[in-house]
């Protein structure tokens, strides 16, 4: 799509103004969203005692992190994606919810699309290990995946973990894995995929050992502290915005008023939405230091 619009580029005002609302909705991802996010994880990850965290502590923080990155990263690419589209460029979404899949796979599906299309289009369907080619060249891709984002092992092991779990899919089986209940599925997606980006985070392999030993207590943590729900109870709100914005409920509730035939309303509701999150992401950034997106390293 993009080869044929750089020379039959159509600008039109649909395309500008959409633009614009993702530019925003980007900005307001990042700045509103994925920084205030960033202080809770550096509270605990990054200053805190790793070795002293509880069980509770530690798997707050390491969800709140992945709601962090995806922000973080949904935020730039709503950004490239609005930018290109004033300039009539109409680039593929890179983010689809993937926090409501149900499997890794489906998970994988929805999220960083570009790079999993790219690794599943020129890796994992190439004929280099004869028979066996399934499972090796499925190996091959995570392995790739991880060493994408850098050389540190905690990133070969990330792309490993979830290599592993696609495996385990396939050699479960679609039709099996449709059957597991739907509370059950999402609980077991959520479990592996926020482990994931707690590897992820850890570049340090000692830290990384303590931070899954914490898990589950292994390092004579306890369950509960004040601490933890001290900063739950003071982050609360911003914690369960974060939580429903993971999910498809703007989209949703746009498709809705539009079928009412309510289309003042959607749109009047979008450039109101689309003002504030310039405007306080506008302000928030005087005042803010450095705070760069987190691929810009990869």
């Amino acid at each position: 799509v993009i080869e044929g619009e750089i020379d039959n580029r159509v600008i039109t005002s649909a395309d500008i103004s959409e633009g614009i609302t993702r530019i925003c909705m980007g900005l307001g991802k990042k700045v509103i969203l994925a920084n205030n996010l960033s202080i809770i994880v550096d509270t605990f990850f990054k200053d805190g005692d790793l070795a002293s965290l509880t069980v509770m502590g530690t798997w707050y923080t390491v969800i709140v992190y992945a709601m962090q990155v995806y922000f973080d990263f949904s935020g730039y690419s709503d950004i490239a994606i609005g930018l290109g589209r004033i300039f009539g460029f109409h680039f593929d979404e890179n983010f689809r919810y993937p926090f409501i899949s149900k499997n890794i796979t489906e998970f994988w599906q929805r999220w960083h699309i570009s790079l999993g299309t790219f690794f599943r289009d020129y890796l994992l369907y190439v004929p280099i290990f004869g028979k066996r080619r399934k499972y090796l060249n499925l190996f091959l891709v995570w392995f790739c995946t991880g060493f994408w984002h850098g050389a540190n092992w905690n990133y070969i092991i990330w792309g490993l973990y979830f290599g592993m779990f696609i495996l385990i899919e396939r050699t479960i089986g679609n039709k099996r894995m449709r059957k597991m209940p739907t509370a059950l599925a999402h609980i077991y997606n959520t479990i592996v995929v926020v482990i994931g980006f707690g590897i992820f985070y850890f570049t340090d392999l000692g830290k990384l050992g303590t931070f899954l030993g914490n898990l589950i207590g292994l390092n004579g943590n306890a369950m509960f502290d004040m601490i933890s729900a001290k900063n739950m109870m003071a982050n609360a709100w911003l914690v369960i915005v974060c939580i429903i914005l993971c999910m498809p409920v703007v989209p949703a509730l746009k498709k809705k008023l539009e079928s009412l035939d309510l289309y003042l309303v959607s749109t009047t509701g979008q450039t109101i939405l689309n003002v504030a999150s310039f405007a306080l992401s506008s302000i928030l950034l005087v005042n803010a230091t450095n705070n760069p997106f987190i691929y810009w390293q990869f």
